[in-house]
């Protein structure tokens, strides 16, 4: 597929669901570097961070049966958070590598891609305690990236992450809502960072 090697797809087909494709990631040392490898190179270089991480879950989806689909949580001063989704039997499940303990893996229950995004909505917060997530993109489909080989790729694939930001994205609070947002209490901070990576 797309020319991983033999091995390449052993070590992909070998996670085989979306509960072992998150397994996976939760053994990599979080990447901290400003990069954007292919799933490839996450493959040789066991690390990944938040984008890296969500378009190598998507092609290990794809290997698996799935179609290969990343979506982007839009945060106010904060960072954007990516993550590979997928359907069973039309609930949605997310695979995600996050320094946040809260902002991983979901099981697909969720009725609506809303409905997704606001079992977010807690803990997702910025090192001020802040709740700072406002909206979601559509779902990407990164077969339309094919003919650039992102799953493969020596070189980075920017290309997605500027797809991600100049796509629609839906709000999921008002804005008189977020003014009225306190910020979180001490404990659901602490527990959101059990282990935190730092640089």
């Amino acid at each position: 597929m797309e020319s991983f090697s033999p091995k390449e797809l052993r070590a992909l087909r070998s996670l085989k669901t979306p509960q072992g494709i998150q397994r996976f990631l939760e053994e990599l040392p979080y990447h901290h570097a400003k990069t954007a490898w292919s799933p490839r190179r996450v493959l040789r270089e066991r690390s990944a961070h938040c984008f890296e991480g969500a378009v190598f879950a998507a092609a290990a989806l794809r290997v698996n049966g799935f179609k290969p689909l990343i979506w982007d949580l839009e945060g106010i001063r904060d960072t954007d958070h990516v993550l590979a989704i997928y359907q069973v039997d039309r609930y949605w499940g997310a695979i995600a590598k996050s320094n946040f303990a809260g902002l991983r893996f979901r099981e697909p229950v969720y009725r609506s891609l809303r409905e997704l995004a606001m079992s977010y909505f807690e803990s997702y917060y910025n090192l001020l305690g802040e709740r700072t997530l406002r909206a979601f993109s559509r779902p990407v489909d990164l077969a339309r990236f094919d003919h650039l080989n992102w799953m493969t790729t020596e070189k980075p694939v920017w290309f997605i992450a500027e797809h991600l930001c100049g796509i629609p994205h839906t709000p999921v609070i008002s804005e008189k809502q977020a003014e009225r947002l306190t910020r979180l209490d001490k404990r659901a901070f602490a527990a959101g960072l059990t282990g935190y990576s730092r640089h």
